[in-house]
């Protein structure tokens, strides 16, 4: 019997020949970082490659990170169990195909936005960055356009965006100077900002505030080994989240791009840096715009020079850009159905990117391998692409299955994350300073109205002299009424427009006094 891990050649044990085919399939964690594919109809047994390939990795040392969309990757946690129906096919499996059947639990650490399944997993929007945000918000040209100029005021004057009510404070600013920030920056509709509250109160619903906050999720504290030197595999419970699918799709492509910003160049690693498994990719490219696309191929093309392994585990490959596709060195194919037009032309597609295998047609194998059956193709030597097997996947060491929630709670209370993670922080940032702002700006204009209402108290007591003169010569010559009326009209004009300049400069000084606190710096 062969292990799973093979230290000495740096390679992970996937699975044996099916059908008479016995050519083992052997992963090269020297390759691993070229990325894979795991592709097939539901109920053809992706979710249980995706849970040995996590497994495997482990052992190597791997850390991973995955989503838990339908909660049944939790078993990692435990340990298969030598009993029952299940081990007698899982035992059969083993014996067929030349490996050690060796139930053990991996180290597993439990991540959930909403922070019921897992750890609280955060990040801020300074960290996403407006072309993320535009995408998960669903924005228009000219409204993305509008975030952009939010995200760069709100860099030069160091209001830091750290939750979801520092960047909709920030947005209320720019609304009310979209006239002056307009002449630096473009336009800017106030229409815009209100499309752009609207879609982020819509996601505040849906529960974007959890989301977004401190303390922002670490990747060192994903990227790290349990005492024994295994891998630890980060899962995020997906089952919510999945109902808000833009959100899901954005945060796994948020934590992506972060891992290639932070991470340092290693070249060709002996093994992967971190692990990533993006599953219900199509998720990511559905309705994306074309500079989304872009960038997730340019991560991809990129990010592997950095040490990570990242795999899209959708139904059908056509659900993944062609351009995107073809990063993708490692790939393993369960079955998919061909009732159609459409799905015959998808399953001649697929086919065409595996090396071909003269003793089986490609395409009719896809459509015809059994459950926990692949047709598989992984990088050789020089990062060679494999002739395309048929491949019986190993079972899985670890439960197959969810966890219960007792288990469940048991893991989370014993990991170290949660002192770290559990209690939210709500430091100075966006919205308290531009309130303070505010606050200053409406007490200089209180002052400002003060002085202003003495002024006019003074000319009206400084008046009251000359009032009463003008009353009693009225009395004393009524026959120069008229001069008198006019001359008495020159002064009230003379002082009406004296008191209007004096109020103009306390006008103006209340301005610069508003415009002046709300430009200042922090």
């Amino acid at each position: 019997m062969a292990a799973v891990l093979d230290t000495a050649s740096g390679t992970i044990f996937v699975g044996g020949g099916g059908e008479g085919h016995a050519v083992p399939q052997h992963l090269l964690l020297k390759y691993a970082n070229r990325h894979g594919l795991i592709a097939g109809a539901t109920g053809t047994g992706k979710t249980v490659t995706l849970q040995t390939l996590a497994e495997s990795l482990s052992l190597a040392g791997v850390p991973v990170f995955l989503a838990d969309v339908k909660g049944d990757l939790a078993g990692l946690a435990r340990a298969g169990s030598a009993e029952g129906k299940l081990h007698e096919a899982f035992a059969s499996r083993a014996g067929q195909i030349g490996v050690d059947l060796d139930y053990q639990s991996f180290p597993v650490t439990f991540w959930d936005v909403w922070g019921e399944l897992g750890h609280p997993v955060r990040t801020t929007p300074a960290e996403m960055g407006p072309l993320l945000l535009s995408r998960l918000l669903q924005l228009t040209d000219a409204q993305e356009g509008v975030m952009n100029i939010a995200f760069r005021v709100a860099d030069e004057q160091g209001l830091a965006l750290l939750d979801l009510k520092d960047l909709q404070s920030m947005l209320v600013w720019v609304g009310q100077n979209a006239e002056e920030l307009s002449l630096r920056y473009g336009n800017v509709a106030t229409a815009s900002v209100g499309a752009i509250q609207r879609a982020l109160l819509v996601l505040e619903n849906q529960g974007g505030q959890k989301l977004f906050g401190e303390p922002a999720l670490e990747l060192a504290d994903i990227i790290r080994q349990d005492a024994s030197g295994k891998g630890m595999i980060n899962i995020l419970a997906a089952e919510r989240l999945m109902n808000a699918p833009r959100l899901y799709a954005t945060f796994l492509l948020w934590l992506l791009s972060e891992l290639f910003e932070q991470l340092p160049e290693v070249g060709d690693p002996d093994r992967p840096r971190i692990a990533f498994f993006f599953d219900e990719a199509h998720l990511l490219f559905s309705d994306a715009p074309k500079a989304l696309v872009e960038k997730v191929e340019r991560v991809a093309r990129l990010i592997r020079s950095k040490g990570v392994s990242v795999w899209f585990i959708s139904q059908n490959p056509a659900d993944i850009p062609e351009a995107v596709l073809g990063q993708l060195g490692n790939r393993v194919q369960h079955a998919l159905r061909a009732f159609t037009a459409k799905d015959q032309k998808a399953l001649r597609m697929a086919a065409q990117n595996y090396r071909p295998n003269p003793e089986f047609d490609t395409a009719e194998a896809i459509q015809n391998v059994g459950t926990g059956e692949a047709v598989t193709s992984l990088l050789e030597a020089k990062g060679v692409p494999g002739i395309v097997q048929r491949t019986l996947v190993r079972p899985p060491f670890s439960r197959l299955g969810p966890i219960t929630p007792a288990e469940r709670a048991e893991i989370v209370n014993a990991s170290p994350m949660g002192p770290k993670y559990g209690q939210s922080l709500d430091r100075e940032s966006a919205h308290e300073l531009l309130a303070r702002r505010a606050e200053e700006a409406a007490k200089e204009s209180a002052a400002a109205q003060a002085a202003q209402g003495k002024d006019d108290d003074l000319w009206k007591m400084d008046d009251e002299p000359a009032r009463a003169r003008r009353q009693d010569g009225a009395r004393r010559k009524p026959a120069s009424g008229s001069r008198s009326s006019r001359s008495d009209s020159i002064v009230e004009t003379f002082g009406k427009s004296l008191a209007r300049q004096l109020g103009t400069k306390s006008g103006q000084a209340l301005v610069r006094g508003v415009l002046g606190s709300l430009f200042r710096g922090k």
